[in-house]
């Protein structure tokens, strides 16, 4: 059962690495396993938010309000972002995600870039290589802290 939870909190938008690595070396696993686990789990995010967004995208599109909405929408993020990706384009990508703070991991790259209309498979290996140092980021920090630490927040949890 950890094993899959922690699958399951590697793919959740809120707590991804934040909260799967913690949750598996609290569940006993070392953490290098943990870490590998989670990393492997969350880098198929990507995948999982082009496939949905291409396909809940085109269902709602056909729908004047979510287009007109959508379309603003659109245009108005891309032009605040625009000037960053010429700039720093993949690696910004990369850099955002790689940091493990609330609404920077893997889902919010994969809306960023979907939104962008950037390539996806350019973005799949920008976000991936941000998942990987996300994750070692994570493990270090769980390694220093200590495993002790984490059990008040995951006494709630069993």
């Amino acid at each position: 059962m950890p094993l899959l939870m922690t699958i399951l909190f590697s793919i959740l938008p809120i707590s991804e690495l934040r909260g799967a690595i913690p949750y598996a070396v609290y569940h006993g696993f070392s953490i290098p396993l943990a870490g590998l686990i989670s990393v492997a789990a969350n880098a198929c995010v990507p995948l999982i938010a082009f496939l949905f967004l291409e396909s809940v995208h085109k269902l709602f599109y056909r729908f004047g309000p979510y287009r007109k909405f959508f379309d603003r929408f659109v245009e108005k993020a891309r032009k605040k972002v625009h000037a960053q990706m010429e700039k720093y384009g993949y690696w910004g990508l990369l850099l955002f995600v790689a940091v493990p703070l609330p609404v920077t991991g893997a889902w919010t790259g994969a809306l960023g870039a979907w939104v962008l209309g950037l390539s996806y498979k350019k973005a799949f290996f920008s976000i991936a290589g941000g998942v990987v140092i996300a994750g070692i980021i994570v493990s270090l920090l769980v390694a220093l802290w200590g495993v002790g630490t984490q059990t008040i927040f995951f006494k709630t949890m069993h």
